[in-house]
């Protein structure tokens, strides 16, 4: 798309839906997205029911009137702020006409000078689901109230101040992309032209145009935060917004996902089992299944071992295939057993490759319970201890049955916003969503060009080392790879680990290490006035 000047930007609705894209393509991580993240789905000619269901028209942003009140932030420093609950309408950008409502809630602090006040726009993944786990679990002035290690405790669920809130920094804008939370297209046909990697990163950047017009934001600093699929989302947007004249001040990315093809294993494809491997045995360490010597290592000492044989040894015998001599592949397989819990014989049954949902049975076996995938510290039951995989995350199912509830009722009660409409939190709300055809989804080029464009530009990436979504290995190796300007990578990007899986922040350590890593981040990317 060729770039547009900035008078254009703000006089009309720049992110057309159709029309050429830019460079880069990216894709899904969340664990109930539609289709295989490989697959290119183009939209159905004719809506299936979950389409129809979700595209159904429901209140339009151009009808209804924002809900606003009034706060007092506490905890991070008492302050009083504004909370508005609303809409905002998508338009094509030919004929006008609203295809789609994206429902929002912001944050801004009382008495701050709007004018140069940074302001963040944050979104969660999937794709499909909702912001809600950033709003109400990482960032808002309200959180879930969970247990210090991120689980739940009894029902019902409730929610409590912040204390690592970033609205003392930042002035907050968490939107639901169209069909995720209460944000619809206007009718059944119109859903597809959000549903896709290039779709939906159009539609979120116009919802970030037109919010800066409304409010009278352009000349504020601007920052831009997502996890899991929301981090594809980020990326992509960061070149795209930087091609179209807003340039972005930082981008925060939580689990990221960039290039799929390091961190989806499959037979042909290597590099992917070699991303996944130090989460394997950071997952053994965790649960002490571990060999005794490497168990009673440090936890960053084992894994930097952990890592060194990922990218040294283990790479080199998977590189080799069959060519690989007996002797060094029962060499191999010895290690990869005494870093992940796994006997000999799964590993040499695996041919050395292994795979997330035997590894989560296997690994807690003696106990009958299975390890999770969005956080594998969390474990479960396990119902069928024959089967060959787990029929459920139990990170997942943790979460959702305290952050719906709460969200349901701190919009309704708190915030003022009143709607029948169901809330997607999870899914269900999209249909089959469209991603390049035959390729890896990968938002790697969107980056770089815009760190290109924009060479002032910071980056801060969060990864937990019990994350089995985004496995921690697989995002470095894609930032290892990418293509930047000599001088970027050491002064403008910031990469931080974490003792805890996908959604980092439900652990309360965690939480305050990234709040006190974003403060710095947030400082540093905000320039002097």
């Amino acid at each position: 798309m060729r770039p547009l000047s900035l008078l254009l930007l703000v006089a009309t609705p720049l992110f057309a839906q159709g029309g050429a894209r830019p460079g880069g393509r990216g894709g899904a991580v969340r664990p109930t997205a539609e289709v295989p993240p490989t697959a290119a789905v183009a939209p159905a000619a004719r809506p299936d029911s979950t389409t129809a269901r979700a595209a159904a028209p429901s209140r339009r942003a151009d009808d209804e009137t924002p809900a606003v009140t009034h706060h007092t932030l506490r905890g991070a420093g008492d302050f009083r702020y504004t909370a508005t609950a609303a809409m905002l309408p998508i338009r094509n950008p030919q004929g006008g006409e609203t295809e789609g409502n994206i429902f929002y809630v912001a944050y801004t602090k009382d008495g701050a000078e709007s004018a140069t006040r940074p302001i963040t726009f944050v979104f969660n993944g999937g794709p499909g689901s909702a912001t809600v786990w950033l709003h109400m679990g990482a960032f808002g002035p309200k959180v879930v109230k969970l247990n210090p290690d991120g689980t739940n405790p009894p029902p019902p669920a409730s929610y409590v101040d912040n204390p690592n809130t970033l609205l003392d920094q930042t002035d907050l804008v968490f939107l639901d992309p169209v069909g995720t939370g209460y944000s619809r297209a206007t009718s059944a046909a119109n859903g597809p032209k959000f549903w896709g990697l290039d779709e939906d990163m159009r539609s979120v950047a116009e919802f970030i145009r037109l919010y800066l017009s409304r409010n009278g934001r352009w000349t504020s600093p601007k920052f831009i935060a997502g996890e899991s699929y929301g981090t594809t989302r980020a990326a992509h947007l960061a070149g795209y917004l930087t091609d179209n004249g807003i340039a972005l001040n930082g981008v925060i990315l939580l689990s990221a996902v960039l290039n799929f093809e390091n961190s989806r294993p499959h037979r042909g494809n290597d590099v992917a089992y070699v991303g996944f491997f130090p989460s394997f045995a950071m997952t053994a360490y965790y649960h002490k299944k571990a060999a005794p010597d490497l168990q009673r290592l440090p936890l960053e000492e084992f894994a930097r071992q952990a890592e060194q044989f990922a990218s040294g040894e283990y790479a080199a015998a998977l590189m080799k295939g069959d060519a690989l001599p007996a002797a060094d592949r029962q060499a191999v397989g010895r290690k990869i057993a005494r870093f992940t819990g796994m006997t000999e014989q799964i590993v040499s049954d695996a041919d050395l490759r292994l795979e997330l949902g035997r590894f989560s049975v296997e690994l807690l076996r003696d106990q009958r319970r299975m390890s999770g995938r969005l956080d594998s510290r969390l474990t479960a039951f396990m119902q069928d201890p024959l089967g060959g995989r787990t029929n459920f995350d139990p990170s997942d199912a943790s979460i959702r049955n305290s952050f719906t509830p709460v969200l349901n009722d701190y919009v309704r009660r708190e915030l003022g916003y009143k709607s029948d409409d169901l809330y997607y939190i999870l899914g269900g709300g999209v249909g089959r969503w469209r991603y390049d055809e035959g390729s890896y989804p990968n938002v790697v080029p969107s980056l770089e060009r815009a760190f290109a464009k924009n060479p002032d530009m910071h980056l801060y990436v969060a990864m937990g080392y019990y994350d089995m979504a985004t496995p921690y290995w697989a995002v470095q190796y894609t930032l290892d790879h990418m293509t930047l300007e000599d001088g970027v990578r050491r002064n403008r990007i910031q990469v931080d680990h974490f003792t805890a899986g996908h959604m980092m922040y439900i652990d309360a350590a965690s939480m305050q290490k990234l709040r006190a890593d974003l403060r710095t981040f947030i400082d540093e990317a905000t320039p002097r006035r």
